[in-house]
């Protein structure tokens, strides 16, 4: 069996439990206050966009590096055999654009 307790130890739990719930709820409140929900909500955003920009950089940068790799030989020199039927298309359909646009023009 529990020993007996004195009012004064009662009186004592009750003020201590008292303060223990007056915490809870102060945290409680700072929780669930506007602001702070807030505050976690841009962080947990913020959080996200920086994950995401970062993979979208990795992507990038490999998709860059392949291509590099592909239009240039191990030391650095362009690889013609490639670059120059790329630039061929390049400049024919930056042609057809031009003359395109002077047809709407004119």
């Amino acid at each position: 069996m529990s020993e007996a307790r004195t009012p004064a130890q009662i009186e004592a739990d009750i003020v201590r439990r008292r303060e223990q719930l007056a915490v809870t709820l102060d945290e409680i409140g700072i929780r669930m206050h506007p602001k702070t929900i807030i505050g976690d909500a841009k962080a947990k955003v913020a959080s996200t966009v920086d994950q995401t920009a970062g993979r979208a950089f990795v992507a990038v940068n490999r998709v860059v590096s392949d291509v590099k790799a592909r239009f240039t030989h191990e030391d650095g020199a362009p690889r013609l055999e490639r670059v120059v039927p790329v630039a061929v298309v390049a400049v024919a359909i930056v042609g057809l654009l031009a003359a395109s646009s002077r047809k709407k023009r004119g």
